[in-house]
């Protein structure tokens, strides 16, 4: 029988994989606005999202034993598109769209959930599905 323990809260941080970062730094920061909180090389670079962080690992970087004893964190990554989905009311979402189009970003979707909730989806530059959708997607 498993221990009692009271199941997680949130998603603190999410991983996404690309070999570009400077596209990846130019798409996420530039062009969608998150804040870049840090970036270490050809290795990775990491965004604020609200309470949350988006981390974009370099999987040829990941993939090598930690160089810091200090920060043993396990090799990792993963190859192939991911996907992650921000979070933005309709009116922003909305404007993210217009924004999107003025960069030549292509919207690969965008339809209304049955849940009402409105959705779209595009790449970014290493070709993850990238989905922006009003926060009551997943209500009741």
């Amino acid at each position: 029988m498993l221990p009692q323990a009271t199941a997680p809260q949130a998603i603190l941080e999410a991983s996404l994989y690309a070999e570009d970062l400077d596209a990846a730094e130019d798409f996420y920061g530039r062009i969608l606005g998150l804040e870049c909180i840090q970036r270490v090389g050809g290795r990775h670079v990491f965004f604020r999202c609200g309470a949350s962080v988006l981390l974009l690992f370099n999987p040829l970087q990941t993939i090598k034993p930690p160089g810091n004893p200090r920060l043993p964190v396990p090799p990792h990554g993963a190859h192939g598109p991911g996907h992650v989905c921000f979070a933005q009311h309709r009116e922003d979402l909305l404007r993210m769209r217009s924004r999107l189009a003025t960069a030549g970003i292509g919207i690969e979707a965008e339809f209304d959930w049955p849940s009402g909730a409105r959705s779209i989806y595009f790449r970014d530059p290493a070709g993850n599905s990238v989905e922006i959708a009003e926060p009551r997607l997943w209500d009741g």
